[in-house]
């Protein structure tokens, strides 16, 4: 009897281990606090217009920013996802909206939106920083980030325009920015499975399989998956900027956690 009761033991866990190794997409319900911020009337209107095709509640819920929370915003571009980790994380909260020195030079000035961000009425705890993308932090940054967040530029990060940037530096430079338990979000477009950095230049999309790879290559841990970006019709075969895909390609949504 024993050994039947054993067998069928063996034959459960056999059965839930992939489960246990599988990460399954995941949905997050948004706080009142993530609610208020994206209804905020006080946002730009350019910001608004964007909000059908980023699903801000979701994706910032996803990324459990909350009150009191330090972010990190890599290439903030104009300031759409700093504005909004701004009002959530508080006065008691920062987020630091980081530009790469390697784009620096580029002709919308990235670097003098991303200040422009902390003169708006509100949004006074968000600070401009700049420094290369491989760059490792100084002690007083050291364990001390709540959620590092990039949005639809991981992949711009092996470009020929990053001058050679060291990716997994960067990837180890997040690690270390992170507390213990903190988070590292990378949303951007898709590529076809198993193309892996193939089309990042020419199609601006990355294979999810290969930002997996190197993020934890870094010492990260795969936390969960997102959905709420997919676009199951798009083949991943065009350009981003494409006229026939543009505002409506495939995207994913990962969060990795720092043990």
């Amino acid at each position: 009897m024993k050994s039947v009761l054993f067998l069928k033991s063996a034959l459960v866990t056999l059965a839930v281990a992939p489960m246990l190794l599988s990460v399954p997409a995941q949905a997050q319900t948004p706080s009142a606090a993530v609610t208020a911020a994206v209804a905020d009337k006080a946002r730009p209107e350019k910001d608004v217009q964007q909000d059908a095709v980023r699903h801000p509640a979701e994706l910032v819920a996803f990324a459990k920013v909350k009150a009191g929370d330090v972010v990190v915003d890599v290439w903030p571009g104009g300031g759409y996802w700093s504005r909004l980790f701004s009002t959530v994380v508080g006065p008691k909260g920062k987020v630091y909206a980081y530009v790469p020195a390697e784009i620096t030079g580029f002709k919308s000035d990235p670097l003098a939106l991303a200040k422009a961000i902390s003169t708006e009425a509100g949004h006074g705890n968000v600070e401009a920083t700049s420094y290369p993308a491989a760059e490792q932090p100084a002690s007083d940054m050291v364990n001390k980030v709540d959620v590092v967040w990039t949005f639809e530029n991981y992949h711009d990060l092996h470009d020929s325009f990053m001058k050679g940037a060291d990716v997994n530096a960067f990837n180890q430079a997040v690690f270390k920015r992170l507390k213990s338990g903190g988070y590292y979000i990378v949303a951007d477009h898709a590529a076809a499975a198993g193309t892996g950095l193939k089309n990042t230049e020419d199609l601006h999309r990355i294979d999810p399989a290969a930002v997996k790879a190197e993020v934890e290559k870094a010492g990260f841990v795969l936390d969960g998956e997102s959905t709420v970006l997919a676009v199951p019709g798009d083949d991943h075969q065009l350009k981003i900027f494409d006229p026939a895909i543009r505002g409506k390609t495939d995207r994913f949504v990962l969060r990795f956690k720092k043990p």
